[in-house]
């Protein structure tokens, strides 16, 4: 998919409660997993050891924590989006995050954003996300959120 560039934040205005833009596919990979455990110290067989995952997992396979697959919110937004016009971006939060279902080793995955809602506040604006991570050849998301970020104005 073709990244969208948005000039500013006044063309983001006009589009409240639209998909704004379907990431490309990105490869979750078991070293990415592994360095995920590694980072954060949760070392979960179900996440880490493949021979045992493949013999008693439900899913045949090590799988990628809910929270590692969260954490590739801000690439998967920085791929399928490019915003020009802003100085800074930060993450502010997540009102409601839910892991709906599996992400195997080596799944590619990939995201969509719609623009729920969008706030002026001092020096910029804070954006509502409703973002959908889904499975390559599955259906159902492994990820919806509702994600806020903010975005900051240039100096003039």
């Amino acid at each position: 998919m073709a990244k969208v560039i948005i000039e500013g934040i006044s063309p983001l205005r006009g589009q409240l409660g639209q998909e704004l833009a379907v990431g490309d596919w990105f490869e979750v990979t078991q070293r990415r997993i592994d360095e995920f455990a590694e980072a954060t110290g949760d070392f979960q067989w179900i996440h880490v050891d493949v021979e045992r995952a493949r013999k008693e997992s439900a899913y045949g396979t090590t799988v990628a924590h809910g929270f590692l697959t969260l954490s590739l919110l801000p690439r998967l937004l920085l791929e399928a989006i490019e915003m020009r016009g802003v100085r800074m971006g930060v993450n502010y939060g997540l009102n409601r995050v839910r892991f709906t279902g599996p992400v195997p080793a080596g799944a590619r995955v990939r995201a969509r954003f719609v623009l729920a809602a969008l706030e002026d506040i001092s020096g910029g604006v804070q954006l509502t996300w409703t973002v959908s991570v889904e499975r390559e050849g599955e259906h159902k998301p492994v990820l919806v959120a509702e994600w806020l970020t903010r975005r900051y104005f240039q100096e003039a």
